[in-house]
């Protein structure tokens, strides 16, 4: 036996023959980026493992050769091209994992002499065919062909008599039609049923008694869900979400499974109420109830579930006050009641210690009002701890029995998009907008500091914004419009290095925008709607930046002025010269004429520059 599990840097064709014997050969996560050629020689081996490589070529022939093999991973590569049919000879074949790469094409026909095969894992590939029926010889244990390109209609009335063995069914994220028996499942061993994602109708089969793992989401299911499905006891998971279905939710299904972890009814048409029965004996961990049209109250037996991380009930029609006892839930991550008809304050009792663990908190377009609620936020402890919380939970992605991976969601508003959240660790979310809140922002949000988007818009705030929010470094989207907020905003803006949307118009806020290189990256729109505002990116100029234009000049004037400067320069610099001649000519007295010439010129001089306050310079002989 041969494992290696770091970098490894082959010399591809000097390791020929090498391990005649080698039975076990592991070489996963290796670096490889090819097929190591000494692979044909080992004409022993039972097990190859070569998965999360590099390998970017196609399946070679030469690996049909290994006859003896019982166990192939070849998966999380990026192998191309088709699966050859020569491997429909290596008729000892139990385990063939491919899945994450890129292969194509149609299965080849030949894998039906793989009598003895019992894992096929081909998900994540660019397969395109029919449902493989024709592998009914085989005795399959798990079969994933999900997130591929496989269509068409599956013989569905038969199912159970084809694969009598299947335990584990994956065939989601493909275009797959038809419609389902009721009872179709209800005499098979399918532990795991994944149907998601396809294009299945009609009324929703029943799971298998013996199923944990029941997925049909994002289909057309129509019609009430029937309250049989409470005879699968064994539920851990259960998935109805995006569908069609209508009525009430049954009684028993809050209730029935002490297992059950995930609930997830998200995007249908039920009505009614919630159903009050919640025991204390269970595990829910997560329920999404939201985008229905489900009324009444919040049952209070949700106080009964220690284990629940995530409660979504957004986007229905229930009518109650805040329910701040669920704050004593010690578990609890996600709370998104959005687009509700909830009133009232956001009261806690004085000195209760609630909501220690939240990191996603939506009320948004509801009806609450009052102050923003500072008990409340002071005892968020989870948003003020900058580390995000990394623990291995169903808040993150819960593998159902090391063999089903399951990633929970909730929908969101971002940076002003309603989105779907998946990676619901890595963020930290307070969103209260449209609502009736009021007075001004409690200085405490800014301890919040593993905050990443925070929307507090369509309210009635007043005052200015604390320069305390000014310390979120973390902030990635901040929303404080449509309220009536007022004063300057902070140079401490530009601190906040992570934020790439802002959005401060509609208020009442005044003097200049931050000049700075973060502010910059701002548009318009983030500033637009306050009339006090100035500075760049709005067009409204500040006082303070205004410099007076130069002063016009007069260009004749100026020429004129030229002009006579320089007669006056020529005037004076003949007047010099001629003194000088003239000192020369009275010192020494020759040439006569030119003395009696310069005597007269003095004279005249004299008499044109006599004025009052004026000095004349007399030239005596």
């Amino acid at each position: 036996m041969l494992n290696v599990s770091l970098e490894l840097n082959l010399t591809y064709n000097t390791l020929e023959y090498t391990f005649p014997l080698l039975e076990v050969l592991g070489l996963s996560s290796c670096n490889l980026t090819k097929f190591p050629s000494f692979l044909s020689s080992l004409k022993r081996l039972i097990r190859l493992d070569l998965s999360s490589n590099r390998i970017s070529e196609e399946i070679p022939s030469s690996i049909c050769q290994l006859s003896s093999l019982r166990y192939l991973s070849l998966g999380n590569n990026s192998l191309s091209g088709k699966m050859p049919p020569c491997v429909g000879n290596m008729t000892n074949l139990v385990y063939l994992y491919l899945s994450g790469n890129k292969l194509q094409g149609l299965l080849p026909r030949s894998l039906v002499k793989c009598v003895n095969i019992s894992v096929l894992l081909l998900s994540y590939n660019e397969f395109a065919d029919i449902f493989p029926h024709w592998l009914q010889a085989a005795r399959l244990y798990a079969l994933d062909l999900s997130a591929n390109r496989f269509y068409g209609i599956i013989n569905l009335t038969t199912f159970g008599l084809i694969f009598p063995a299947l335990e584990y069914l994956f065939i989601s994220h493909n275009s797959f039609t038809g419609q389902w028996p009721t009872e179709v499942f209800s005499n098979t061993s399918l532990a795991v049923l994944e149907l998601s994602y396809n294009e299945f109708g009609g009324p929703i089969p029943l799971p298998s008694p013996f199923t944990f793992f029941y997925c049909i989401a994002g289909n057309n299911f129509t019609g009430k869900i029937p309250s049989l499905i409470c005879d699968a006891s064994k539920l851990e998971h259960l998935d109805l979400s995006n569908n069609s279905l209508t009525g009430s939710l049954p009684r028993c299904l809050t209730n029935f499974s002490i297992d059950l972890s995930i609930l997830n009814l998200r995007m249908n048409r039920l009505e009614g109420t919630i159903p009050q029965s919640f025991s204390w004996r269970n595990s829910l961990a997560t329920l999404d109830l939201s985008q229905n049209r489900l009324e009444g109250t919040l049952p209070r037996s949700l106080i009964r579930c220690d284990y629940l991380e995530i409660l979504d009930l957004g986007n229905n029609r229930i009518e109650d006050g805040f329910p701040g006892w669920l704050g004593t839930l010690p578990e609890l991550k996600v709370l998104v009641l959005r687009s509700n008809n909830f009133k009232d304050n956001l009261d806690l009792p004085k000195g209760a210690h609630r909501f220690s663990k939240l990191r996603i908190l939506d009320l948004s377009d509801n009806n609450f009002g009052g102050p923003l609620p500072s008990n409340l936020i002071m005892h968020l402890e989870a948003m003020m701890n900058s580390e995000n919380d990394q623990s291995n939970s169903l808040y993150m992605t819960q593998f159902f029995r090391r063999v089903v991976g399951y990633e929970n969601s909730v929908t969101v508003s971002i940076k002003g998009q309603i989105q779907l959240l998946v990676s619901l660790t890595v963020f930290t979310i307070i969103d209260l907008s449209h609502n009736s809140f009021e007075g001004d922002i409690p200085r405490v949000i800014g301890h919040l500091h593993s905050l990443i988007g925070l929307n507090l818009s369509h309210n009635h705030l007043l005052g200015s914004i604390p320069d305390s929010l000014w310390n979120l470094t973390n902030l990635e989207w901040l929303d404080l419009s449509s309220n009536k907020l007022g004063g300057v905003i902070s140079r401490k803006l530009g601190d906040l290095a992570s934020l790439g949307y802002l959005n401060l118009s509609k208020n009442q806020l005044i003097g200049p925008i931050p000049q700075d290189k973060h502010s910059s990256t701002f548009s318009s729109d983030s500033f637009g709607g306050n009339p006090g505002l100035c500075g760049t990116p709005l067009p409204k100029a500040c006082l303070d930046d205004a410099h007076p234009p130069p002063p016009s000049i007069n260009r004749k004037g100026y020429e004129n002025w030229i002009e006579q400067n320089v007669l006056w320069v020529g005037y004076a610099t003949g007047i010099v010269i001629g003194i000088s001649i003239a000192y020369i000519t009275f010192e020494t007295g020759r040439p006569k004429w030119l003395a009696q010439v310069v005597r007269m010129l003095e004279r005249r001089a004299i008499k044109c520059m006599e004025k009052p306050k004026q000095k004349v310079i007399k030239f005596h002989g």
